[in-house]
This record gives structure tokens, sequence and C-alpha cells, in this order.
């Protein structure tokens, strides 16, 4: 039983961990504001399969860039949605 509470609780706190080192999605008005430099962009593929799958494939990828924040400027449905943003930190 003290396992399955560990097992548990690691999980938890993993989730937690995860979201907070997540890119965070920001607007035009913020980049301006926060006067962020921007770093690259990032893409997703076309096998997404809702807004929020392309926005988590995103924000992981401008992690995996460096970034702390994207933009996002173009997205695509077509079946499947995709999408590009500029990656800022």
């Amino acid at each position: 039983m003290k396992v399955m509470k560990w097992v548990v609780a690691s999980m938890v706190m993993g989730a937690v961990s995860f979201s907070a080192v997540a890119a965070k999605e920001v607007t035009k008005e913020e980049v301006k504001k926060m006067n962020l430099e921007k770093i690259g962009t990032v893409n997703t593929t076309a096998e997404t399969t809702s807004p929020m799958d392309a926005k988590r494939e995103l924000s992981k990828k401008a992690d995996e860039k460096g970034g702390k924040y994207y933009l996002v400027i173009a997205g695509r449905e077509h079946g499947k949605f995709s999408a590009t943003a500029e990656v800022y930190k």
C-alpha cells in the first residue's frame, strides 16, 4: 500500500513539474510589452487531433529549443491540426 501511494505521489509531482516548465503561449502585445527575444520557430506535424494537442506540442518543442514563450503565427485544420509558432526567451 505504501508503494502505491508513493507511485501516485510521484506521478502527480511529475505532472505538476512538467506544467511548471512548459513554455507559455503569449500574444503579440505581450511579446512587445515584455520585450521578448525571438530565438526561432517550431512546427507541429499534421498528426495532432485537436487545437489543444497542437498547442501542447508547440509548447514542448519551444521548451526543447530553449524558449520560455511561444506565439502561434499559423494554424491549419485538414482533418487533423498543424501549427507554426515563434519561440521567445
